[in-house]
């Protein structure tokens, strides 16, 4: 296959995780059970702000982004940002659907199956790595923290200063938190077994540190 055609193919199915994703966060807000820690942090700056969910997970990656740039004196880079604030702006379309007909449950199961295949998407792409895991694969790095140490204190500050400010927190979070984490391995296993689709995100991690391996694995 030619390179451009490959780059379209990779830049396709980053562009459908996120859009996926998208579609079970907004799930995850209309169920009213709770959200993720980024939504959660999200919805509680808007509490206070005049922005959208798209420039409040944006302000959130200039914040993971800055951290990494000057925790590893590196040049900062785009492609995080590009991700939260393209998810959190399809979110903010996305919530303007009446989803009230589907039973909140049903809503919340979708939810994470959609973020979790999501996730599997973007992370197979090669694309777009979440702000904050730029963040966490520095603590992994320099401090020898487990990935999921790390990954929970990160998500666990979003997850205060979100509820702080307001932001919604309850069984759905919990459920993102075990849930999804813990689909999106099985749904990559899956994508290149039924569909022969080729995982760029393990392919890019070969290339990266220790730490970072574990997260394109996670």
């Amino acid at each position: 296959m030619a390179p451009s055609r490959v780059q379209a193919k990779r830049l396709g199915v980053y562009l459908s995780g996120c859009a996926v994703f998208a579609a079970g966060a907004t799930l995850f807000i209309h169920s009213s059970y709770g959200v993720d820690p980024l939504d959660t942090l999200a919805l509680g700056m808007l509490e206070h702000l005049p922005l959208t969910i798209g420039i409040a997970q944006a302000a959130v990656a200039v914040v993971c982004i800055a951290i990494w740039s000057v925790w590893n004196r590196r040049r900062p880079v785009v492609s995080p940002f590009i991700t939260f604030f393209l998810c959190g702006s399809l979110i903010d379309l996305m919530r303007l659907a009446d989803t009230s007909a589907v039973p909140a449950p049903l809503q919340l199961a979708l939810g994470v199956l959609l973020c979790a295949y999501g996730s599997a998407l973007i992370i197979m792409s090669g694309i777009g790595i979440r702000a904050m895991d730029l963040v966490v694969l520095t603590m992994t790095s320099r401090w020898r923290w487990p990935f999921w140490v790390a990954k929970a204190s990160v998500e666990a500050v979003l997850l205060t200063l979100g509820f702080l400010l307001g932001g919604p927190v309850g069984v759905g979070t919990l459920c993102f938190l075990v849930f999804v984490d813990g689909l999106i391995q099985p749904f990559m296993i899956l994508n290149q077994r039924a569909l022969g689709m080729e995982n760029r995100g393990l392919t890019v991690a070969t290339s990266l540190p220790a730490p970072a391996v574990a997260v394109q694995r996670s």
